[in-house]
């Protein structure tokens, strides 16, 4: 028989969303991304205190640091959006649902996660098309020469955990909203 609890912790809805054996891997596995992102855009920001000091007092300064930054930034900011949307931290507009009733909005919700659920299939997808024809016609960084396929590749492991965990929450709203976990 499948575990199941309920758990407020894990999202800041108003409601409360049950999460079962899945729901706290997809939980965890989001986490784990989140921090990678972290320490990728710590790791940035040393390079950029290097580079910056290093340019001032030593006329130095680390080679190719915008490079590195520009597809090192854009792999952090991927694995932020999983943890993002489990968490509600995404952009809503509530203006007009703010007042509604618990059921109405969880699906409203659902809907919305349905929604980022499918845009995160659709960005992996064409993420990692796009790695893919980069990687066959060689197109690599001007300083470094450093592959641009890897990098974009990289993206798309975050774009697969937020379409996971967008379909996930999608399933939990609608047994919220149809009130299946009163």
């Amino acid at each position: 028989m499948q575990e199941i609890d309920t758990v407020k912790e894990l999202t800041p809805f108003q409601y409360e969303v049950r999460v079962s054996a899945l729901g706290r891997l997809l939980h965890r596995l989001a986490h784990l991304m989140a921090m990678i992102g972290g320490g990728i855009f710590m790791l940035l920001v040393i390079m950029s205190v290097i580079s910056i000091v290093g340019r001032k007092l030593f006329n130095w300064a680390v080679p190719g640091d915008m490079e590195v930054m520009q597809m090192a930034a854009a792999v952090a900011s991927a694995s932020y959006f999983a943890q993002c949307h489990l968490k509600s931290g995404d952009v809503k507009v509530d203006f007009f649902t703010h007042n509604l009733p618990v059921r109405k909005a969880a699906a409203l919700d659902a809907l919305g996660s349905l929604l980022m659920g499918f845009f995160g299939a659709l960005l992996a997808w064409r993420t990692f098309e796009g790695a893919m024809v980069l990687k066959e016609v060689g197109e690599t960084s001007p300083i470094l020469n450093f592959p641009v396929w890897i990098a974009q590749a990289f993206m798309v492991p975050g774009f697969i955990a937020l379409s996971a965990i967008g379909f996930f929450m999608c399933m939990n709203l609608l047994e919220q909203a149809l009130g299946e976990n009163q």
